[in-house]
């Protein structure tokens, strides 16, 4: 796939701006990643994160996400994945506009995963008239009728606990989310480098979620338990403009040690590779690119792309040599822009399970 056609969690290009741009093909998705950022704000180390504002949106940056996925299981051990996210992207720069002129769009995706089906919604909306929108206090996100939203006794510092909701014509769920240890920051303090060419988000996860509820397929309710990851990240020009997608991981390791991981792929064949090891303790560490590598092992056709759906990692520096394998290899998010993203499972060096992203192939 084209870069053009690359858009998700970190490239929310929106389909919303396609709607409203009559299909404006823009480099790297319609949210032009790794075009200049003109008027927007930029990102610069040494941020100071401030809860629960953070929480929030922050319009005078051009994209940001609300990012959760859930590896889950049911009494029986039967595996399933769920996924809510929240884009918003500011089709310019400016003072917030009142009411249908306002310059924010918003994207909704869900997803729920099982061995056998992968179902997936969409949704959008235009900022300015309550369609949908973030609140810092009390928190709350939502589109329509899909919502995550804090819970009684919530913790600013812990972003829990909360309540997560999303539905479909054949899928549904509801989840609580609870964590007893403060949210993360990824990259250096939380400034994630993309390249070293000074593109750049503020990053941060909770990567502890406990979560337990429901999820409906076909009208067939599940209860489910499992662990779950929010990431948030919020940028003006992310990507460089010779950036064309990524292989990002969420992994739960043994001892309930973290690790982010992705790779970022570039025109020249080159790629660079980023995360942070996050001990149980919460401390964060960003990853040295050199000496580890991402390496496809197994491919998967899908919509006639062929696309790497496990893979082996390796990273010397932390004593990590893993095999991937996705629970449903079509795993594939046919939304406006399409991508794939799905639950795995991983064993070697360490076993256990996390979510994959790939884009832009």
């Amino acid at each position: 796939m084209s870069a053009s056609g690359m858009v998700t969690r970190r490239a929310f290009a929106g389909g919303a701006l396609a709607l409203t741009l009559g299909g404006k093909s823009f480099a790297q998705g319609f949210a032009g990643l790794g075009e200049t950022a003109d008027g927007f704000a930029p990102v610069t180390p040494g941020k100071q994160f401030v809860f629960p504002v953070d929480h929030g949106p922050h319009p005078e940056f051009r994209i940001e996400w609300w990012y959760v996925t859930a590896n889950l299981s049911d009494a029986h051990g039967a595996a399933f994945g769920a996924q809510w996210t929240l884009f918003r992207q500011a089709m310019k720069p400016g003072a917030p506009i009142e009411g249908w002129a306002n310059q924010q769009v918003w994207m909704g995706h869900a997803a729920v995963t099982s061995a056998a089906t992968h179902r997936v919604s969409e949704a959008f909306a235009r900022g300015g008239v309550g369609q949908a929108n973030v609140e810092a206090t009390p928190f709350a996100a939502w589109i329509d009728a899909w919502e995550m939203r804090s819970a009684g006794g919530f913790d600013a510092q812990t972003v829990a606990p909360l309540t997560l909701k999303a539905a479909a014509t054949d899928f549904s769920y509801a989840l609580q989310l609870d964590a007893s240890r403060p949210l993360v920051l990824q990259g250096d303090r939380g400034y994630s480098r993309k390249s070293d060419r000074g593109q750049a988000s503020y990053y941060y996860s909770q990567p502890f979620f406990k979560a337990s509820g429901r999820i409906t397929i076909d009208d067939k309710p599940i209860d489910v338990t499992g662990r779950a990851w929010m990431d948030r990240e919020w940028s003006s020009q992310p990507l460089a403009p010779d950036q064309t997608g990524w292989d990002w991981f969420s992994l739960h390791l043994p001892g309930d040690e973290k690790l982010m991981l992705y790779r970022l792929r570039q025109k020249d064949g080159r790629e660079n590779l980023l995360g942070n090891w996050i001990t149980p303790d919460g401390h964060s560490a960003e990853i040295a690119s050199a000496g580890g590598s991402i390496t496809p092992s197994v491919t998967t056709e899908i919509d006639g792309r062929k696309l790497p759906t496990a893979w082996r990692v390796s990273l010397p520096t932390h004593g990590l040599a893993i095999e991937t394998m996705p629970l449903n290899p079509k795993s594939w998010m046919g939304t406006s822009f399409p991508y794939w993203e799905g639950p795995i499972r991983f064993s070697g060096s360490h076993d256990g399970i996390g979510y994959l992203e790939m884009t832009g192939y």
